[in-house]
C-alpha cells in the first residue's frame, strides 16, 4: 500500500511572529518576509501585530521564545547611503 503524504499546510496563510533579537529589539515578521517592525516593547509590538492583521486575512499571531533573526539591518546608515543634499 503506497503511503499518502500529509497535505501542505496552507502557505497562503501568515502567522505573525512576535519576539526578541538577540540584541533585545522586540520585532515583529510575517512568516514569509512580506513585513517586518522593531518596537521598544512587547506591547508595542503586539499592538503593531494586531493593528496589521487586517493586511494578512486569516492570520494568527505567534509568541515565540526563541530569538529572531532581523530581516532589515539596525545598523547605522553610512555616509553614503543617505539621500542626496540637493537634486543632481
Amino acid at each position: 500500500m503506497p503511503l499518502i503524504a500529509d497535505p501542505e499546510p496552507d502557505s497562503s496563510i501568515s502567522t505573525l511572529n512576535v519576539g526578541q533579537d538577540a540584541a533585545g529589539h522586540w520585532l515583529v515578521q510575517e512568516s514569509r518576509g512580506l513585513l517586518e517592525g522593531r518596537f521598544i516593547s512587547f506591547e508595542a509590538a503586539m499592538a503593531f501585530a494586531r493593528a496589521e492583521r487586517h493586511g494578512f486575512p486569516g492570520a494568527g499571531i505567534s509568541v515565540l521564545s526563541s530569538p529572531l533573526v532581523p530581516q532589515i539591518s539596525f545598523a547605522p546608515v553610512a555616509p553614503w547611503e543617505t539621500a542626496l543634499d540637493r537634486a543632481a
